[in-house]
């Protein structure tokens, strides 16, 4: 997550033991630090991933395999009606996750 997700992904992560949430506003920021770096924040071994972003989804699947994502535009109301109705919630983003095996 990086923005506006961060609040649904830390209280998805609230109710799951062993959860960690990264918050990652840059990925080309993240990709010139050390591999060392890199595996201290998302371990290798962690292979349950989910990014949670309103914009453009595709580049999150480098990291995470699954995406709750937002790739259209042209919905128009209050901001938190726009996010709850796409998705962009932490019962939603729970009930995504539940679906993993």
């Amino acid at each position: 997550a990086t923005g506006s997700e961060v609040q649904h992904a830390l209280k998805a992560a609230a109710d799951m033991p062993g959860a960690r949430v990264v918050s990652m506003p840059c990925m080309e920021v993240y990709e010139r630090q050390s591999d060392d770096y890199k595996e201290s924040v998302l371990p290798s071994t962690c292979t349950k991933r989910v990014a949670m972003e309103a914009g453009v989804s595709d580049p999150w699947y480098k990291y995470a395999s699954k995406v709750v994502g937002v790739d259209r535009f042209g919905f128009s109301a209050p901001g938190d009606i726009v996010m709850a109705e796409l998705g962009m919630s932490a019962d939603n983003l729970s009930s995504e996750i539940a679906t993993m095996n």
